[in-house]
């Protein structure tokens, strides 16, 4: 945890966000993997753990913006408990380690909350991402669990995001370790891979790596030879000579916050010619976004340019025809580059997704429905404070390319002959994480290599 006055001030900051009513906060429970005892590895939802910091199960809070008071909500162990897990602090003294003097079993919430209802009182909330959390709000409030999404209160949500989009000196402290750490799990993975290796055994140092910390992976590990399905979890395949292999992974630490990088290696002490060739054009895209970075500007536009910087090398190469900006704004790069460039990161790997990406990436502005950009997470003016993801890639996906080719889509800039020849390339990206700062942009974390060079050498201890 943060000192205690960290969690005491956030809240008096959130509480002044509001004109009135209860903050409601439902904290995470365990989750059964196969029965009731065998739980998955707990993890506090994030909000609950920006205000109040404690990393324990079935807990709830009300913050009474009027009055000020504050009360968590939860049960101490019993016997049959600490027979199985140890001496282990009361809900008063958690409470007290965040600065909240206030307690109470966890069935007074119910009671506490109806009398508020019955006054007259707005109870807000947030938009409950768990099943159990939706079943939760429909004991206590009524809310059906197909209503929470609508009913939640638009005016916590954005008092929430107020705080959590600006990364404070040490949040940014935090995220560092983890970037560190997830540096660390992409050096693994390049100083492992060599042919008759499985994606399974890199998957499984790269996750001990994290572990290792105390920590946990911040998402599911892809690890994949299949680089061209951009969220691959399947790690079945046996890496082989020629092939380039594709990490994107991350660290969390004890305290939640993520690290999320992404490297693309060959499965050789070096990278083909061709490799080498469609490598580079990503990389100057990743680049060129990086080099854009600075407060005021939309990352909208950032995307675009690393998407223009893409279809030029495309260009060079001999895949795309005509006019690259008339090419990007009708969308034909999305057949290299279906998904975003970057999205906010903290607390979350993707910050804040759960409370609607509509607020916390793009202020409300309304998001572009076309194929490619709609996967575009953060669009909005980047301001000091923000920490995010660049993350452009090259893809070869053969149902795609099939597809459009049907279609005829696209036939006046994407040279199909060409594209069908690398329908077995695969893909590559890299991905660094940067924090905006008041005259541009700070890279998080060490480097970790990307240069073709770079890699290669890297790549030498392998062998």
């Amino acid at each position: 945890m943060f000192s205690k006055d960290t969690y005491i001030n956030r809240r008096r900051k959130l509480m002044n966000d509001v004109d009135n009513g209860l903050l409601l906060f439902i904290g995470n429970g365990e989750s059964p993997m196969n029965y009731l005892d065998n739980t998955y590895r707990f993890r506090q939802d994030s909000s609950f753990l920006y205000f109040f910091g404690l990393v324990h199960p079935d807990l709830f809070a009300i913050l009474d913006v009027d009055s000020g008071s504050e009360t968590i909500y939860g049960d101490d162990y019993t016997i049959d408990h600490i027979v199985w897990m140890g001496n282990q602090p009361t809900i008063n003294n958690r409470a007290a380690t965040c600065g909240i003097k206030k307690t109470a079993p966890s069935n007074q919430v119910m009671a506490d909350l109806q009398a508020a209802v019955l006054s007259g009182r707005q109870i807000h909330f947030l938009p409950a991402y768990r099943g159990e959390s939706k079943i939760k709000l429909f004991e206590l409030l009524g809310v059906h669990p197909k209503k929470v999404q609508s009913e939640s209160s638009l005016e916590f949500v954005k008092a929430v995001i107020k705080q959590r989009n600006y990364k404070s000196e040490e949040e940014i402290n935090e995220i560092e370790k983890a970037v560190n750490i997830t540096v660390d799990m992409h050096l693994a993975g390049m100083q492992m891979a060599r042919p008759g290796i499985t994606e399974a055994q890199i998957a499984a140092e790269v996750e001990r790596i994290a572990l290792s910390h105390n920590g946990y992976i911040s998402f599911p590990v892809i690890a994949t030879i299949n680089g061209q399905t951009l969220h691959n979890h399947y790690h079945g395949n046996t890496l082989e000579e020629g092939r380039m292999f594709l990490l994107d992974a991350g660290a969390e630490t004890p305290m939640g916050y993520a690290g999320d990088m992404s490297s693309t290696f060959p499965v050789a002490k070096s990278f083909t010619s061709e490799q080498k060739d469609i490598y580079q054009v990503a990389l100057n895209s990743h680049e060129a976004a990086i080099n854009m970075l600075k407060p005021g500007i939309p990352f909208k536009e950032v995307y675009y340019e690393s998407a223009k910087e893409i279809m030029r090398g495309m260009k060079d190469l001999g895949f795309v025809t005509g006019d690259i900006d008339e090419a990007v704004a009708a969308g034909a790069h999305a057949m290299f580059f279906p998904c975003g460039l970057g999205h906010m990161m903290g607390l979350d790997v993707h910050d804040m997704e759960d409370l609607g990406e509509q607020w916390v990436g793009y202020d409300n502005e309304a998001k572009s429905t076309q194929f490619g950009i709609k996967s575009l997470r953060l669009g909005r003016k980047l301001e000091p404070g923000f920490v995010l993801t660049i993350e452009p890639g090259i893809y070869f996906i053969p149902q795609l390319i099939g597809l459009w080719k049907s279609e005829n889509r696209f036939a006046e800039f994407l040279n199909y002959n060409k594209i069908e020849q690398f329908s077995n390339f695969g893909g590559c990206r890299n991905e660094e994480d940067f924090l905006i700062t008041e005259t541009g942009y700070k890279l998080l974390g060490k480097p970790l290599p990307k240069t073709i060079e770079d890699v290669e050498n890297e790549r030498l201890k392998a062998y």
